[in-house]
């Protein structure tokens, strides 16, 4: 893939999590790969890879190992432009977990020429990755601006406040009160979720603080909905056929949370990723609002 082996090892060593897999994906040995890292190191001054299970870049480590990924792509759109045999190329991607569960599948399986290593974040950090520059592009509920970076509006992912029609009568008699809020058990994604709090402000005009579970599983949020474990806020394209099933209602039908989510890749791939940023739009169409 890159003509720079010294550069080959550090991104095999970055994606695969060890020097032995490295050593195994470029069918070299591992002293070898510790060779070529330390090389690199040498040249560059300063550390790469800090050794550990998995592997993790230092800063300047996770530098290369994007720009070992967009040479990458580069290379692969130039052997296609002349003609050559194209191989596979590696993209890292940051994306949250409802993308993920509800319609960015359908955008990778129609992007041909890729192999895909995700990172799964929340959707206000997921930008933060580019910042970093550990991935090339991302799905953020931010649009930025992020150095270096272009920008696309790809809609709204509509959200459903939901739960078991048991845990609605027990806990909301009298609908979704502040004060009700307050008391029955919700379901977050992670510490940093903040949709539960931004549909209850939008319901009630306060953000109260109810007992939390934390679940960082979109299927789990929906089972542990459907369980009677709290309630939570569900991607419509999921949680429609339980609503229609009766197996979850959803607490206020008038008011859904809708979420902006914005396509960000780096300017310096943008052209190699052309055909993925088709295929993310045409995806995006059809689930979002």
């Amino acid at each position: 893939m890159f003509t720079d082996p010294t550069l080959t090892a550090l991104h095999a060593v970055l994606r695969t999590g060890s020097f032995e897999a490295a050593a195994a994906a470029l069918h070299v040995t591992p002293p070898a790969i510790s060779q070529r890292i330390r090389k690199l190191e040498e040249r560059m001054g300063t550390p790469l890879v800090r050794r550990g299970t998995p592997c993790t870049p230092t800063e300047t480590g996770a530098r290369l190992y994007r720009h070992a990924e967009e040479m990458g792509l580069l290379s692969q759109g130039l052997a296609r432009d002349l003609g050559q045999p194209a191989s596979s190329a590696t993209l890292r991607l940051a994306v949250n977990a409802d993308s993920l569960a509800t319609w960015f599948i359908e955008a990778m399986a129609a992007t041909d020429g890729l192999t895909f290593d995700l990172v799964v974040d929340d959707e206000n950090h997921s930008a933060d990755w580019l910042r970093r520059g550990e991935v090339l592009a991302a799905v953020s509920a931010q649009p930025g601006p992020v150095q270096g970076c272009d920008t696309h509006a790809l809609g709204q992912l509509r959200y459903h406040a939901t739960a078991s029609p048991e845990f609605a009568a027990r806990h909301f008699p009298h609908g979704p009160t502040a004060e009700a809020l307050a008391t029955a058990p919700c379901l977050n994604f992670s510490v940093v979720d903040r949709l539960q709090s931004q549909w209850m402000r939008a319901v009630c005009g306060a953000e109260p603080t109810p007992p939390s579970h934390t679940l960082p599983a979109t299927t789990a949020f929906i089972d542990a909905a459907r369980a009677g474990l709290g309630w939570g806020m569900n991607p419509a394209p999921l949680v429609a056929p339980h609503l229609a099933s009766g197996s979850l209602v959803d607490l206020a039908p008038d008011t859904p949370l809708d979420r902006p989510l914005y396509w960000i890749t780096s300017r310096l791939a943008a052209p190699a990723l052309t055909t993925l940023t088709t295929s993310v739009k045409r995806a995006a169409a059809h689930a979002l609002v």
